[in-house]
């Protein structure tokens, strides 16, 4: 059953819908509708009359309003989709992130897609955005699924294991004979809060979010989906023939250590932005990977210039992208 569109916990031009899925899961759809007319400037403008579909990352939910309003500003019809089991569709008695196999997410994405109105053909384009495990996910849908999607966006995708593909092939035999005989078994936990200390407001970064849906140090990883990643990496290292441009978006560096440094504001504490890097080339004949120094993990919780400059590569990229080459065709009529 179609849920109605309700406001949003982001506020003023956000609405969500509750997406019911097979076995009583559930994902949300977020959109945004603006807060009255704007005029993108000369630095946004892009022609853009295209929808987009944005998918967060592990341990993670959607909250980035600024990023919802430079797809807005641009033309973009933005929708942001927190999958089951995680933020908005996150219910008691659920355990968080729980997956067995990232493709169980094509549930979410084609419920979001109907509830986008996108069930038929359509002559809008489709731009995926992902972020970290969302880009993985994304990644391994569109080489599913050719011919929907128009271009794919990429922010710090985790398309490689952070000891690269050689620590992966070792321990991905023993993390597949856990998560067969104790797939909830907690890991130890990888994250010592040093990402939380770079982004949140309530510490050295900037932003507030909901603390029961982006714990401090993550949800407690499990085998069953880290097996689930592992798999979802050995299948992009064997090349996935993605048939649409792809813009991937790292930092310049990463900081992997388990203690807090001031270099972890200036880099990727997450991944090994290089091992990404390679990987990268992996999805689809035709990638442009994009390192932006100093860059967060969530390049669009980066400080403020850095941000700015990543809107900017991908309104200098898209133009250049099969989605950008069909919105050139249809500019908006009320530019400046």
């Amino acid at each position: 059953m179609t849920q109605p569109w309700v406001p949003d916990i982001l506020g003023e031009g956000f609405e969500q819908q509750t997406l019911e899925l097979d076995g009583g899961a559930v994902a949300t759809l977020v959109r945004y509708l603006g807060t009255g007319p704007h005029r993108p400037d000369s630095s946004e403008r892009v022609g853009l009359d295209a929808d987009v579909l944005y998918v967060h990352g592990w341990s993670d939910y959607f909250f980035q309003r600024h990023l919802a309003e430079f797809w807005h500003r641009a033309g973009a019809r933005f929708h942001a989709l927190d999958l089951h089991n995680y933020g908005r569709s996150l219910r008691p008695g659920l355990v968080p992130g729980f997956v067995t196999n990232l493709a169980e997410y094509d549930a979410d994405i084609a419920a979001a897609l109907e509830a986008m109105g996108r069930s038929g053909t359509q002559d809008r384009p489709l731009i995926l955005l992902g972020h970290s495990t969302g880009g993985l996910t994304l990644s391994l849908w569109a080489s599913r699924h050719p011919g929907v999607a128009s271009a794919l966006i990429l922010n710090s995708p985790w398309l490689e294991f952070q000891a690269t593909e050689l620590g992966r092939r070792a321990i991905a035999p023993l993390v597949g004979l856990h998560a067969k005989l104790h797939p909830l078994a907690p890991l130890p936990p990888v994250d010592p809060g040093i990402y939380t200390r770079a982004v949140s407001a309530a510490l050295d970064g900037e932003w507030d979010y909901n603390l029961d849906w982006r714990p401090d140090r993550g949800f407690p990883l499990t085998p069953a989906f880290l097996d689930a990643v592992f798999r979802g990496q050995a299948t992009v290292a064997a090349g996935l023939g993605i048939d649409v441009p792809v813009l991937v978006m790292l930092s310049d560096k990463s900081y992997l250590q388990p203690k807090w440094s001031a270099d972890a504001l200036t880099a990727d504490v997450a991944l090994n932005v290089d091992a990404v890097a390679h990987r990268s080339l992996s999805l689809a004949d035709t990638v442009t990977v994009s390192r932006l120094p100093n860059a967060f993990h969530d390049i669009f919780l980066s400080p403020e210039p850095i941000r700015k400059e990543a809107f900017e590569r991908i309104g200098r990229w898209l133009p250049r992208s099969n989605a950008g080459s069909l919105m050139a065709q249809n500019p908006p009529l009320d530019g400046p």
